[in-house]
């Protein structure tokens, strides 16, 4: 049986956001107030897509969009993380489930040569139009109160689960390493075999401390600080 590792992507494979990074594609690396201020709580997909309307705006072309992206840090260890799982594809498979979009997504693993640890991608689809604007579209609509309007990780987590096992894949343990409020809730679904990996000092090692409401009931928590960390413990759960 094989091991599943689950990566969130934003300040977890990367060492940023890359929703925040693409700014840096603008001549000013700033937003105007009138745009910055219009996000609403639990709605980031729209707020992004009115980011790159303005992005679009100031003539900035993909190509230069991708440029950008390409530079953002991964976080330290994860490539060697990444590789090792690149390596062993026959005893782990891996997916993200992202609140970024398929275009930074496919490009920041493209431009690292680690696509191929990644089996499937979760994201907010995205394109460009035929005036070269960036849309970004939600990913799924669902009925989660927990989580924002346009994604909720536990449903896609479940579902991915679900359609493996159907397909005859059943897997011995599950990883889960992320960062943010949004992880809260796959992580809560996890199994007594599985292991949630709450970033040490974000918002999810410090809402899975207090095993509150939501809190996975006996998943193994272990906090990462580096990719190392995670290979350790992807190691170990191979062998055991």
């Amino acid at each position: 049986m094989k091991t599943l590792m689950v990566f969130d992507f934003d300040d977890t494979v990367v060492d940023d956001n890359s929703d925040t990074w693409v700014i840096r594609c603008l001549p000013s690396n700033s937003l105007p107030d009138s745009v910055k201020n219009s996000y609403r709580k639990g709605h980031w997909t729209e707020f992004m897509g009115r980011v790159m309307n303005y992005i679009g705006d100031q003539k900035v072309s993909p190509e230069r969009i991708r440029s950008v992206m390409e530079t953002i840090p991964f976080t330290a260890g994860m490539t060697d993380l990444l590789t090792f799982i690149s390596d062993h594809k026959s005893a782990i498979d891996c997916i993200v489930i992202s609140d970024s979009n398929a275009l930074f997504i496919d490009w920041i693993l493209q431009a690292s040569g680690l696509q191929t640890a990644v089996d499937r991608v979760f994201t907010n689809p995205a394109e460009f139009n035929e005036l070269g604007y960036m849309e970004v579209r939600c990913h799924h609509s669902h009925d989660c109160e927990r989580c924002p309007v346009n994604l909720c990780k536990r449903k896609v987590l479940q579902r991915y689960l679900s359609e493996q096992r159907a397909a005859g894949v059943e897997y011995r343990r599950v990883l889960y390493a992320g960062d943010g409020g949004n992880d809260l809730c796959p992580a809560a679904c996890l199994g007594d075999r599985d292991v949630a990996m709450p970033r040490r000092g974000f918002a999810l090692e410090k809402l899975l401390a207090k095993r509150g409401d939501g809190a996975p009931p006996s998943a193994k928590v272990v906090a990462w600080s580096s990719g190392a960390d995670i290979l350790e413990e992807l190691k170990a759960s191979m062998q055991s």
